[in-house]
């Protein structure tokens, strides 16, 4: 793992400003790092959430398919981003599949460390309470827009919140991710992701490009997003 990719993306993971320089220390010794092809599976589901994970590179999915094959794709992940928190504090198994949406570079923290953290650092309890409240806000907020956003507004949140800054502070403007992926995670097909697309950029608001998107109005698409 290159040494400066690791310390640029440990700074910033607003995280670590809460702890101590040796408690930082500690989570540098105990962090492992892993490359994924796009398509390779990162962790099974119903196997031990024993990691908290970090995108240090890439994008990943977490995912579920039925019984018939359907997938079912409820969060992308991109680089920067720290997820699974929740299953880590439960200690349960991991109740999703997560896939590499492109190649992708990972952290994994174990659950011991993670857990340590929060016991002896109060400043990442408080973080970590406010992280939580976000990621709560953005699946209440999430259901209400599938129930009565159209589906140009189901695809702008899918989208805007790749942005959120108490998830995902990071994001690149350009977003490599294929519209059927993009569909799955709005949950719409591939082609009404493909109409939604087509109108959001004749409003100006993203620029599509052959597998990316470009964000040209993160604040109009947002707004979107929340008033349609």
């Amino acid at each position: 793992m290159n040494p400066v990719l690791t310390e640029r993306f440990l700074a910033q993971s607003s995280w670590l400003s809460c702890l101590t320089d040796a408690q930082a220390a500690g989570v540098r010794q105990a962090l492992t790092f892993r490359s994924f092809v796009a398509g390779e599976t990162v962790c099974a589901r119903a196997t031990p959430s024993a990691h908290w994970l970090g995108v240090v590179d890439g994008m990943l999915k977490l995912e579920n398919l039925s019984e018939g094959g359907k997938g079912s794709t409820f969060a992308s992940v991109p680089s920067g981003a720290w997820f699974g928190e929740g299953s880590v504090l439960k200690g349960e198994m991991r109740p999703y599949e997560v896939v590499a949406l492109r190649d992708s570079v990972v952290a994994f923290l174990p659950r011991a460390a993670f857990l340590r953290m929060l016991e002896e650092s109060h400043p990442f309890a408080l973080w970590l309470i406010a992280q939580l409240n976000a990621r709560l806000g953005h699946y209440v907020a999430l259901v209400q827009n599938f129930r009565l956003g159209d589906t140009t507004a189901q695809v702008a949140y899918s989208l805007s919140e790749l942005f959120n800054p108490a998830l995902y502070p990071n994001t690149e403007r350009r977003i490599t991710i294929s519209q059927e992926e993009l569909g799955r995670l709005s949950g719409v097909s591939r082609q009404v992701a493909n109409r939604a697309l087509q109108e959001l950029q004749e409003q100006g608001v993203i620029r599509l490009s052959y597998g990316s998107i470009e964000i040209v109005d993160l604040s109009a698409l947002q707004a979107i997003a929340r008033d349609s």
